[in-house]
């Protein structure tokens, strides 16, 4: 029995949901993978009438693919879906069957009307947390659209088409055999890089609102929610709802819950949104905000938005170092994501940049995983909590270099060695690695505000106690602004403590 008896019960459940028979097309020969896949599609087979098994050969072995009777929907699984791509399995199934995916008619309407031939392949790591939404993305595309397939590879399973095609991140997508993108991203995204998205025009006709929130991380979500309880007009516009909160795993810290995933938080936060009258454009990003008679943003695709008052909640993003190398081989060695990168560097020997917890958090994961791990701190001694530097330096495959300051990264198609000055003695050393992590902490991603608002030398909006900026009527909340913690449950009570005070900020004038 490959499925535990627990995940075995709840498939059972959406087994039952099935609209119409299913085929498993398998590919597999005698090694180990094929024979713990065959035997996951026996044990799925077994447990419902509607689904059957044929055995043929596909592109890759081992892999299976999900077809109608008869009719092949270009949905394929090559390696073992399990770990965080088993919800993508179950997804797959009942779409195939013809159950409806839970999307808007007019997103569905968009993957119909695509014309043209388009070969997707996604490949993933099984403990990826952001990956999943990438292959059911593409998967609902192939069931919806006969000119679209998809493959998801489990790159543990394919190794020698991860080296040889240099995936160092995963998801990282390929279409029609060449680059398309890498990291998470949402249906809506990939439509609009397939230039599927939406224009200026759609936003010609809307009305100006009360209150209009920039940003869809849980200071947003929560601002939008308060505003909208209030019966104001009330938008929200962002680039990728759920922000920062979407790459996060694991969540121990958010009071009421245990333990949860950012991917799982922000779909509830998602949910709850959508309860009330609030007008959500996401896949929007802010460009230029001024204030006349009411407040104007520009988005970059050339839209404009009017609001009497406005909430920003743009947030943070990875911190870069800023050393020659970086930018260049993003994805192709240099990585954020210890979590979903680090399956992909497997025996390998990887630097991490930063001391402070994430950076020593991430290499306590990754020692696990790779061959060796080097730890550059730019301080005199490690920032991390006690706890976390007892467990790291108890670690036989690490290495801690402190009082360091990062030079290079160096390579040629990929990450090939790291170089840094040893701040004391001004030496430039340099070690020979294939990855590096970069965890240095967030900058505000207020850039684009230029001198509209007052914020610190850090880029922070600095804001009162009532989330006003020294602008009136414009309000901020969140990891943008001067807020000494950065806390999911600290971003909600301030993106609901900004509602109020824009709230309060309409009803006086």
């Amino acid at each position: 029995m490959v499925l535990e008896t627990e995940i075995k019960a709840q498939l059972n459940q959406y087994l039952q949901m099935m609209e119409g028979d299913v085929v498993l097309k398998v590919s597999a020969v005698s090694d180990d993978i094929s024979t713990k896949m065959k035997a996951l599609v026996d044990e799925i087979a077994s447990m419902s009438p509607r689904i059957s098994v044929e055995h043929t050969e596909l592109y890759r072995t081992p892999s299976f693919s999900v077809n109608r009777v008869g009719e092949d929907t270009g949905v394929t699984f090559a390696g073992i879906p399990l770990g965080h791509e088993f919800t993508s399995l179950v997804l797959a199934l009942l779409q195939v069957s013809g159950r409806a995916p839970k999307v808007d008619q007019k997103i569905i309407d968009q993957v119909k009307n695509i014309s043209g031939e388009y070969d997707f392949e996604t490949y993933v790591s099984l403990s990826c947390h952001n990956c999943p939404d990438v292959v059911q993305a593409l998967n609902m595309m192939s069931v919806l659209n006969p000119g679209i397939t998809h493959t998801m590879i489990d790159g543990a399973a394919f190794k020698h088409e991860v080296d040889t095609r240099n995936v160092m991140n995963v998801p990282s997508i390929f279409l029609n055999g060449e680059f398309f993108g890498g990291g998470r991203m949402t249906l809506e995204e990939i439509l609009a890089k397939m230039g599927n998205g939406p224009d200026a025009s759609e936003f010609a006709d809307k009305d100006p609102y009360d209150v209009l929130v920039i940003g869809g991380g849980p200071a947003g979500a929560s601002a939008a929610i308060y505003a909208a309880r209030k019966g104001i007009r009330t938008g929200i516009v962002a680039e990728r709802f759920g922000g920062q909160v979407l790459d996060t795993m694991s969540i121990e810290n958010f009071i009421s819950m245990k333990q949860t995933e950012g991917p799982k938080l922000v779909a509830s936060l998602e949910e709850h949104v959508k309860e009330y009258n609030i007008d959500v454009m996401n896949l929007q990003r802010a460009k230029h905000l001024v204030k006349n008679d009411l407040f104007e943003l520009e988005l970059e695709n050339g839209a404009v938005l009017k609001s009497k008052s406005v909430i920003i909640s743009t947030g943070a993003r990875w911190r870069n170092v800023g050393v020659p190398g970086e930018q260049e081989f993003k994805n192709k060695g240099v990585a954020y994501c210890p979590h979903c990168d680090g399956p992909l560097f497997e025996g390998k020997d990887v630097a991490v940049i930063g001391g402070g917890n994430s950076g020593v958090e991430a290499a306590i994961d990754l020692a696990g995983i790779v061959n060796h791990v080097t730890v550059l701190e730019f301080m005199p001694e490690l920032k991390a909590d006690a706890v976390l530097q007892k467990r790291l330096y108890s670690l036989p495959n690490v290495t801690v270099l402190k009082n360091v300051q990062t030079k290079e990264i160096t390579g040629s198609d990929k990450v090939n060695g790291i170089s840094y000055i040893e701040r004391d003695t001004e030496e430039v050393k340099h070690i020979e690695l294939q990855g590096v992590f970069v965890q240095i902490g967030l900058v505000p991603n207020t850039d684009w505000l230029g001198e509209t608002v007052d914020r610190t030398r850090f880029g922070e909006i600095v804001v009162n106690n009532h989330g006003a900026t020294n602008v009136p009527g414009l309000f901020a909340a969140g990891d943008c602004t001067n807020s000494p913690y950065k806390q999911i449950i600290i971003s909600m009570g301030s993106g609901a403590n900004a509602a109020l005070g824009a709230f309060d900020y309409l009803i006086r004038n």
